[in-house]
């Protein structure tokens, strides 16, 4: 029998009424773009990853504080810059690197663990006497610069022969009670996105590079079954602080040429 206006009855808690109504994310069809504008950096814009989520959390009886929104960590990174036989510069982490973690945060680097706090997470406050129905959305890309010349020398003379990037993230849709930081994982996605330029620096400037495959990326997953948030994914440093330009000559020991911000 159902429970009918008994002082007995038990309200459910937080992490049995909260329900995701629908979660969408993809990646633009479009593909990277490629600027060749400056006659010292090539500049790419990768097309956006995007996540969005329809949330109802029914009326919340206590004074609790709930935070919903989206949670991103890196899991892999290779981006390589090659400039023909001298050597290439390549942005790295280097924990990740070498296997001492499996992922690092990729917040916005204030609001942590967060993504981001506009669009990206929406706080409940009890008690509530309503349903709260809202969206939380986020998206991503990429669009760094690279110098035509040798990062680590003083001659701007065009050798950028290719780029070549591989990423891997994982992207979790979280509720976290701001008192207790109970952590409920709603939904886990994961993404790819992987990038290769093809540059003839002989050619003038405009006409040196063209996209290689793939011109299209490879299409979110949500999976059936969540995964754990990665305790680095929750603290700081985030990837943009942690990352190191190196510059890997074809003989000789590596230097770093931008080292962390961290």
């Amino acid at each position: 029998m159902g429970c009918i206006q008994s002082i007995r009855c038990k309200p459910k808690s937080f992490r049995d009424s909260i329900i995701v109504l629908e979660v969408n994310t993809s990646i633009d069809p479009n593909p990277t773009s490629i600027d060749e504008s400056s006659s010292v950096v090539l500049r790419y814009r990768t097309p956006h990853f995007r996540a969005n989520a329809r949330v109802l959390v029914p009326p919340v009886a206590g004074k609790e504080t709930w935070t919903i929104g989206w949670i991103q960590a890196c899991n892999h990174m290779e981006f390589y810059n090659t400039y023909g036989n001298k050597g290439m510069s390549s942005w790295e982490l280097p924990d990740l690197r070498d296997g001492k973690i499996q992922a690092i945060s990729d917040s916005d680097g204030v609001n942590y663990p967060w993504y981001g706090n506009t669009t990206e997470t929406c706080t409940v406050v009890g008690p509530t006497k309503k349903d709260s129905k809202f969206t939380v959305s986020m998206n991503d890309n990429f669009y760094p610069s690279v110098t035509w010349g040798v990062p680590v020398s003083d001659s701007n003379v065009p050798q950028l022969s290719g780029i070549r990037r591989d990423q891997s993230f994982t992207t979790w849709l979280v509720a976290i009670n701001q008192a207790t930081s109970e952590t409920l994982v709603l939904q886990t996605i994961r993404w790819r996105m992987r990038l290769h330029i093809r540059v003839d620096p002989e050619r003038p400037l405009g006409r040196r590079a063209a996209l290689d495959e793939p011109v299209a990326q490879e299409q979110p997953r949500v999976l059936g079954r969540n995964e754990p948030i990665a305790s680095n994914a929750m603290v700081k440093p985030n990837a943009n602080d942690a990352q190191v330009l190196m510059w890997r000559p074809k003989s000789g020991d590596p230097v770093v040429v931008i080292p962390p911000k961290y």
